[in-house]
């Protein structure tokens, strides 16, 4: 499905497809569907023929099946010319989006469970604002609001809890990592398909965390889903996979190894109007402001807290090392999520260079401390406090700056 390339001078990231032209193919992955297979295609073929405006095809995509799914694919393929198949001999549905979406030639590329369980009036939500430009991917969420499912009890608990999980260890903003129903720009899916190395279930969680650990725009769409009982997924085994992926993109992070150098960027946001009144970037700033000054204050009274609780059997400054350690993990993850949460940064620089500040800082406060007992070796415990949190406030001063101008510098100001 060729298409007349775009002239414009728009970043690839951000550039609109032609929406006359626009190319969708929307993926199936099938294991074992040889009953329902046929009912499937036919209903979504005769949604795509009523319903949807952009050029279409769809994608059976075969991964392993034992049973009859493939000669009833390839049966169906007969049939219509906008119905192609393809074909691994091992099974994985992560295996199997990432060879159907890599050698797709649409613009956009979909992927949907053979089971329907998604209502198909999300379809045209999910793929307009990819063939706009607005964003880069986009997923169906059980858990947005205006979403309406009808599940068991277990696996709805199983779901949010595993989403809750993500958001607690990666801080994602998406809210259901692993429903069935995707889309993607293919331009800006591709190179990112490279880094995603789960070939199963965990396919989608990896691909969602690289893609905003990277800046991708991530567009969610609430949707009607209705459970199918007759699933695949062994959840026992499934959850335990999961639990280890997610350790194993978080030390990706760590590396700096996540970080996708062939991805486009997104240009920065400037005003369409011709004659703009611009009030600089200190909107921007007093959130920081407010947002570092909120996380300092929590993490100066746990500071202090632990510092008097540890101070009981530690010396001076081992008690003041300990609350300090224990604090700054909250503090930087913090700061990370919510006062820099716009900014694009290597995490290994990062957590290196958070190193570097931490030392300082404590170096600083340690100091105060140390010059208290050098000119007043009898001073009280509460005197102890009132320098700790002196040295604290000033330090803290200095550790923003260092955060706002070094760590979590502007990725375009220091390439």
């Amino acid at each position: 499905m060729p298409r007349t390339p775009d002239a414009t001078t728009i970043p690839a990231a951000a550039a609109p497809i032609s929406l006359s032209t626009t190319t969708v193919d929307i993926v199936v992955p099938v294991y074992n569907e040889e009953r329902a297979l046929t009912g499937t295609v036919e209903v979504l073929r005769a949604y795509l023929r009523e319903n949807f405006p952009y050029d279409w095809t769809i994608t059976v995509m075969d991964n392993g099946s034992e049973d009859g799914t493939l000669e009833v694919a390839n049966a169906l393929a007969h049939n219509d010319e906008r119905v192609r198949v393809r074909h691994l001999d091992v099974a994985g549905r992560g295996r199997a989006l990432r060879e159907a979406w890599g050698a797709s030639d649409a613009d956009v590329v979909v992927y949907m469970d053979a089971d329907l369980s998604t209502g198909l009036d999300a379809l045209l939500p999910l793929v307009a604002p990819l063939a706009n430009g607005h964003s880069d991917i986009a997923i169906g969420s059980r858990h947005a609001p205006g979403s309406r499912t009808i599940r068991g009890l277990q696996r709805e608990f199983i779901s949010r809890s595993y989403n809750a999980l993500i958001r607690l260890t990666h801080g994602a903003r998406f809210r259901d990592a692993q429903c069935g129903f995707k889309a993607a720009r293919a331009d800006i899916i591709r190179p990112l398909l490279h880094h995603v190395h789960d070939d199963g279930w965990f396919f989608d969680t990896e691909l969602l965390l690289l893609a905003e650990h990277n800046g991708l725009r991530v567009h969610e769409v609430p949707v009607d889903w209705i459970e199918d009982v007759d699933t695949r997924v062994e959840v026992t085994s499934t959850a335990w996979h999961d639990i280890r992926g997610l350790i194993r993109v978080a030390r990706a992070k760590a590396r700096g190894t996540a970080r996708v150098a062939e991805l486009p960027r997104r240009p920065d946001p400037k005003p369409i109007h011709p004659d703009p009144v611009l009030g600089g970037n200190t909107g921007a700033l007093s959130w920081q402001l407010l947002s570092f000054a909120i996380v300092g204050a929590i993490s100066t009274v746990a500071t202090l807290t632990l510092y008097a609780i540890f101070r009981e059997w530690l010396p001076l400054l081992l008690a003041n090392l300990a609350a300090l350690v224990l604090t700054t993990l909250f503090n930087t993850e913090a700061n990370r999520r919510y006062t820099f949460a716009g900014r694009r940064h290597s995490t290994g620089r990062v957590h290196f260079q958070g190193i570097i500040v931490f030392a300082l800082y404590y170096g600083f406060t340690s100091g105060a401390l140390l010059l208290l007992h050098w000119l007043a070796p009898d001073a009280s415990r509460a005197l102890e406090l009132a320098v700790l949190l002196v040295s604290s406030v000033l330090g803290t001063t200095g550790r923003f700056l260092l955060l706002r101008n070094w760590v979590f510098r502007r990725k375009e100001a220091v390439e």
